[in-house]
Protein backbone atom coordinates (compact mmCIF):
# COMPACT_ATOMS: atom_id res chain seq x y z
CA UNK A 1 0.00 0.00 0.00
CA UNK A 2 1.23 3.56 -0.57
CA UNK A 3 -0.18 6.98 0.05
CA UNK A 4 -0.53 9.77 -3.12
CA UNK A 5 -0.15 13.29 -1.01
CA UNK A 6 -4.34 13.70 -2.14
CA UNK A 7 -5.17 10.14 -0.49
CA UNK A 8 -3.37 10.34 3.06
CA UNK A 9 -5.45 13.89 3.14
CA UNK A 10 -8.79 11.92 2.34
CA UNK A 11 -7.54 8.68 5.20
CA UNK A 12 -7.31 11.43 7.44
CA UNK A 13 -10.29 13.09 7.38
CA UNK A 14 -12.06 9.75 6.75
CA UNK A 15 -10.44 8.35 10.18
CA UNK A 16 -11.37 11.82 12.32
CA UNK A 17 -14.77 12.14 10.17
CA UNK A 18 -13.95 16.16 9.72
CA UNK A 19 -14.57 17.75 6.76
CA UNK A 20 -14.62 21.35 8.87
CA UNK A 21 -13.11 24.19 6.08
CA UNK A 22 -10.52 25.58 9.24
CA UNK A 23 -9.18 21.56 9.92
CA UNK A 24 -8.84 20.71 5.88
CA UNK A 25 -6.96 23.79 5.72
CA UNK A 26 -4.45 22.16 8.30
CA UNK A 27 -4.03 18.80 6.80
CA UNK A 28 -0.53 19.53 4.89
CA UNK A 29 0.41 21.26 8.79
CA UNK A 30 -0.79 17.77 10.26
CA UNK A 31 1.45 15.96 7.62
CA UNK A 32 4.53 17.85 7.85
CA UNK A 33 4.54 17.45 11.88
CA UNK A 34 4.65 13.89 11.56
CA UNK A 35 7.32 14.03 8.71
CA UNK A 36 9.42 16.11 10.99
CA UNK A 37 8.69 13.90 13.79
CA UNK A 38 9.56 10.26 11.79
CA UNK A 39 12.73 12.32 10.25
CA UNK A 40 14.04 13.26 14.17
CA UNK A 41 13.09 9.14 15.27
CA UNK A 42 14.28 7.18 12.80
CA UNK A 43 17.82 7.32 11.11
CA UNK A 44 17.07 5.61 7.29
CA UNK A 45 19.85 5.22 5.20
CA UNK A 46 17.44 6.46 2.18
CA UNK A 47 18.03 10.33 3.34
CA UNK A 48 21.60 9.89 3.40
CA UNK A 49 23.15 11.76 0.75
CA UNK A 50 26.67 12.95 -1.04
CA UNK A 51 27.64 16.76 -1.80
CA UNK A 52 30.79 17.51 -3.49
CA UNK A 53 32.24 20.88 -2.77
CA UNK A 54 35.86 23.24 -2.30
CA UNK A 55 37.60 24.37 0.54
CA UNK A 56 39.14 27.50 -0.45
CA UNK A 57 42.40 28.65 0.56
CA UNK A 58 42.28 30.78 3.44
CA UNK A 59 38.81 30.64 4.38
CA UNK A 60 37.83 28.72 7.53
CA UNK A 61 34.55 27.90 6.31
CA UNK A 62 32.69 25.27 4.30
CA UNK A 63 29.41 26.06 3.36
CA UNK A 64 26.77 23.04 3.66
CA UNK A 65 24.15 22.26 1.52
CA UNK A 66 20.67 23.65 2.22
CA UNK A 67 18.77 20.42 2.91
CA UNK A 68 21.71 19.30 5.93
CA UNK A 69 20.57 17.81 9.05
CA UNK A 70 23.72 16.34 10.33
CA UNK A 71 27.20 14.84 9.51
CA UNK A 72 28.20 11.45 8.23
CA UNK A 73 31.83 12.11 7.06
CA UNK A 74 33.57 15.39 5.63
CA UNK A 75 36.55 14.44 3.07
CA UNK A 76 38.85 16.26 0.57
CA UNK A 77 41.29 15.18 -1.81
CA UNK A 78 45.14 16.75 -1.54
CA UNK A 79 46.74 18.04 -4.48
CA UNK A 80 48.37 14.68 -4.13
CA UNK A 81 44.93 12.94 -4.95
CA UNK A 82 44.65 11.45 -1.80
CA UNK A 83 41.29 11.50 0.23
CA UNK A 84 41.24 12.41 3.52
CA UNK A 85 38.84 12.13 6.59
CA UNK A 86 38.38 15.15 8.79
CA UNK A 87 37.48 14.77 12.29
CA UNK A 88 34.19 15.72 13.57
CA UNK A 89 34.58 18.08 16.60
CA UNK A 90 32.80 21.02 18.64
CA UNK A 91 32.98 24.42 18.01
CA UNK A 92 35.23 25.45 20.96
CA UNK A 93 37.92 22.70 20.14
CA UNK A 94 38.44 23.71 16.27
CA UNK A 95 38.71 27.59 18.15
CA UNK A 96 40.69 26.29 20.75
CA UNK A 97 43.36 24.43 18.38
CA UNK A 98 43.72 27.30 15.46
CA UNK A 99 42.99 30.27 17.67
CA UNK A 100 44.64 32.63 14.47
CA UNK A 101 42.52 31.92 11.82
CA UNK A 102 45.59 32.97 9.89
CA UNK A 103 47.38 29.89 10.80
CA UNK A 104 46.95 27.68 7.56
CA UNK A 105 47.53 23.77 6.71
CA UNK A 106 46.05 20.34 5.65
CA UNK A 107 42.51 20.85 7.70
CA UNK A 108 42.21 17.77 10.19
CA UNK A 109 39.26 18.78 12.31
CA UNK A 110 35.74 20.24 11.33
CA UNK A 111 32.72 21.50 13.23
CA UNK A 112 28.90 23.09 12.29
CA UNK A 113 29.14 26.57 13.08
CA UNK A 114 26.38 27.35 12.27
CA UNK A 115 23.30 26.66 10.37
CA UNK A 116 24.58 27.85 7.35
CA UNK A 117 28.59 26.25 7.53
CA UNK A 118 31.14 24.09 8.76
CA UNK A 119 34.25 25.94 10.36
CA UNK A 120 37.72 23.84 9.92
CA UNK A 121 41.01 23.66 11.70
CA UNK A 122 43.73 24.15 10.35
CA UNK A 123 42.85 26.89 7.57
CA UNK A 124 42.85 25.36 4.05
CA UNK A 125 46.73 26.11 3.09
CA UNK A 126 45.19 25.60 -0.65
CA UNK A 127 41.89 24.99 -2.65
CA UNK A 128 40.93 21.20 -2.02
CA UNK A 129 37.88 19.60 -3.31
CA UNK A 130 35.56 18.14 -0.61
CA UNK A 131 32.82 15.22 -0.74
CA UNK A 132 30.17 15.62 2.21
CA UNK A 133 28.27 12.69 3.14
CA UNK A 134 25.49 13.82 5.06
CA UNK A 135 21.93 13.20 6.69
CA UNK A 136 19.58 15.27 4.52
CA UNK A 137 15.83 16.62 5.01
CA UNK A 138 13.78 15.23 1.93
CA UNK A 139 10.87 16.88 0.11
CA UNK A 140 7.85 17.10 2.02
CA UNK A 141 4.77 15.10 0.92
CA UNK A 142 2.86 18.34 0.81
CA UNK A 143 5.46 20.59 -1.52
CA UNK A 144 4.33 18.28 -4.51
CA UNK A 145 0.65 17.30 -6.65
CA UNK A 146 -1.96 15.57 -5.02
CA UNK A 147 -0.91 12.64 -7.16
CA UNK A 148 2.85 13.22 -5.63
CA UNK A 149 4.51 10.40 -3.63
CA UNK A 150 7.55 9.93 -1.68
CA UNK A 151 10.00 7.41 -0.13
CA UNK A 152 7.69 7.50 3.58
CA UNK A 153 4.42 7.76 1.44
CA UNK A 154 4.94 4.43 0.15
CA UNK A 155 7.14 3.00 2.38
CA UNK A 156 6.15 4.14 5.69
CA UNK A 157 2.44 4.61 5.15
CA UNK A 158 1.21 3.60 8.42
CA UNK A 159 3.86 5.70 10.72
CA UNK A 160 3.22 8.25 8.65
CA UNK A 161 -0.85 8.09 8.51
CA UNK A 162 -0.66 7.73 12.29
CA UNK A 163 1.30 10.41 13.02
CA UNK A 164 -0.73 12.80 10.93
CA UNK A 165 -3.85 11.43 12.84
CA UNK A 166 -2.08 12.58 16.09
CA UNK A 167 -1.41 15.77 15.20
CA UNK A 168 -5.02 15.84 13.67
CA UNK A 169 -6.29 14.75 17.44
CA UNK A 170 -4.39 17.37 18.94
CA UNK A 171 -5.79 20.21 16.83
CA UNK A 172 -9.60 18.70 17.29
CA UNK A 173 -8.68 18.54 20.88
CA UNK A 174 -10.01 14.98 20.09
CA UNK A 175 -10.97 11.88 22.65
CA UNK A 176 -8.10 11.29 25.03
CA UNK A 177 -8.76 7.11 24.12
CA UNK A 178 -8.70 7.63 20.48
CA UNK A 179 -5.70 9.31 20.92
CA UNK A 180 -3.84 6.92 23.08
CA UNK A 181 -4.47 4.45 20.35
CA UNK A 182 -3.31 6.50 17.46
CA UNK A 183 0.19 6.90 19.81
CA UNK A 184 0.29 2.75 20.35
CA UNK A 185 -0.21 2.08 16.78
CA UNK A 186 2.35 5.18 15.88
CA UNK A 187 4.67 3.83 18.05
CA UNK A 188 4.26 0.42 16.92
CA UNK A 189 4.81 1.22 13.19
CA UNK A 190 7.55 3.42 14.23
CA UNK A 191 9.47 0.32 15.75
CA UNK A 192 9.27 -1.31 12.38
CA UNK A 193 10.51 1.56 10.91
CA UNK A 194 13.54 1.46 13.28
CA UNK A 195 14.17 -1.78 12.70
CA UNK A 196 14.14 -1.63 8.98
CA UNK A 197 16.55 1.62 9.05
CA UNK A 198 18.85 1.26 11.86
CA UNK A 199 19.27 -2.84 11.62
CA UNK A 200 18.48 -4.09 8.42
CA UNK A 201 19.36 -1.67 6.10
CA UNK A 202 23.00 -1.01 7.88
CA UNK A 203 23.24 -5.08 8.84
CA UNK A 204 25.52 -8.02 7.11
CA UNK A 205 23.15 -10.71 8.59
CA UNK A 206 25.95 -13.08 6.58
CA UNK A 207 28.47 -11.92 9.02
CA UNK A 208 26.28 -10.66 12.18
CA UNK A 209 23.51 -13.26 12.38
CA UNK A 210 19.98 -13.08 12.13
CA UNK A 211 18.11 -9.61 14.08
CA UNK A 212 16.54 -10.94 16.75
CA UNK A 213 13.59 -8.24 17.62
CA UNK A 214 13.37 -7.72 21.54
CA UNK A 215 10.25 -9.06 23.60
CA UNK A 216 7.68 -7.11 24.18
Amino acid sequence: MAFTYAQLKTAIQDYTDNTETSFVTNLPVFIRLAEEKILKEVQLTVFRKNSKGNMSQGNKYLTLPDDFLAPFSLTYITTEGEQNFLLFKDVDFIQTYTPNEATQGLPRYFAQFDDDAFIMAPTPNADFSTELHYFYRPASLTAGADSGTTWLSKNAELTLLYGALIEAYIYMKGDPQLMADYEKRFVQSLSGLKMLGENKQVTDQYRSGMIIRPAT
